[in-house]
């Protein structure tokens, strides 16, 4: 973990760019293509890409850590949310059973107290 921690940084990078850069002198001067394309593709790109493509990953995990605490922050707030909306439906349906109750006694009861017919 350590030594992915020190590989992906920008200064590997520019370190391993210059490592590369000081064995190019040797490879342009033999002026064979086979050499300087296999000092690009082995010696060059190697060490300059391996560091930057670790510091994208990196970058990209703080952009997904970010994404993931705020996915997580929005969940808990629609939680909440869906909380007080129960317990204002509970409410609401005590109310409606009580308002029901009252007009089922009322409609057992005439006007003048007596009770209806059956």
């Amino acid at each position: 973990m350590r030594i992915t921690i020190i590989v992906g940084t920008m200064w590997t990078a520019y370190l391993f760019t210059v490592l590369a850069l000081v064995s190019a002198p040797a490879a342009f001067k033999t002026g064979d293509s086979i050499i300087i394309v296999a000092w690009v593709a082995q010696t060059f790109l190697q060490l300059v890409l391996l560091p930057i493509i670790i510091v994208g990953q990196n970058v990209q995990a703080v952009a997904a850590d970010e994404r993931s605490l705020a996915t997580y922050n929005d969940a808990s707030a629609v939680l909440e949310e869906a909380k007080q909306i129960q317990a204002h439906l509970k409410a609401q349906d005590e109310a409606i059973q009580q308002i029901l109750a009252t007009l089922t006694a009322a409609k057992a009861t005439r006007i003048d107290g007596t009770p209806e017919p059956a």
